[in-house]
């Protein structure tokens, strides 16, 4: 299910970036992958770029400047992130569980005419795919506790995602179907590639 959230204003006629919101485990960085595959969009991870510019990776920034350091560097990011946007590239944007919660982001967020995308998904199965990632990939979830504090953390998010322009439901899709469907309900359009241009 795809739903435009009707509190907030229409999206641009021809969107040229997106940004993809949710909690932890939402598919954030799987489904914005799976859009830039079929838009021909770059794809980029804010956290990515937080450590790029940090050069620590994020659980080294919540160990050593705690959250508050973290999120400052997250909205320092964030701007940057957005300047280029407004150059004009097309991309397709994923952001960390806490950042649009943050106010002055989802203000910088608004005031650029990005869409925004919620990929919702019931609090079980977050937990249930953190769990697994976390476990595979054998990485530091810095927020990622137990079920109780999870579920808490998550009530207290929710609100604040249902600002977004758009809520896509997850459960039981595969990536790939979702992506089509925000790919058809916000009328994107894959990019020409240029004469010359490498894939």
């Amino acid at each position: 299910m795809f739903s435009r959230n009707s509190a907030v204003s229409g999206h641009p006629d021809v969107a040229r970036a997106v940004v993809l919101i949710g909690f932890m485990g939402a598919g954030k960085s799987s489904v914005g992958r799976a859009l830039g595959e079929q838009l021909g969009w770059t794809f980029e991870d804010l956290d990515e770029r937080i450590e790029r510019r940090e050069r620590r990776q994020v659980p080294e920034i919540f160990r050593d400047s705690g959250e508050s350091g973290f999120r400052r560097a997250e909205h320092a990011a964030l701007r940057e992130l957005l300047k280029e946007l407004r150059a004009g590239v097309e991309r397709i944007v994923a952001l960390g569980g806490g950042a649009f919660v943050q106010k002055h982001n989802a203000r910088l967020i608004e005031a650029g005419g990005v869409s925004t995308v919620f990929l919702d998904a019931g609090v079980e199965e977050l937990w249930r795919r953190c769990r697994q990632q976390a476990e595979r990939q054998g990485i530091e979830r810095p927020l990622l506790g137990n079920l109780a504090s999870f579920r808490k953390l998550y009530e207290a998010r929710r609100p604040r995602y249902l600002k977004a322009s758009f809520r896509q439901a997850t459960d039981g899709k595969t990536v790939g179907d979702i992506a089509a469907e925000v790919v058809q309900a916000l009328g994107l359009v894959r990019r020409r590639r240029r004469r010359g241009e490498k894939q």
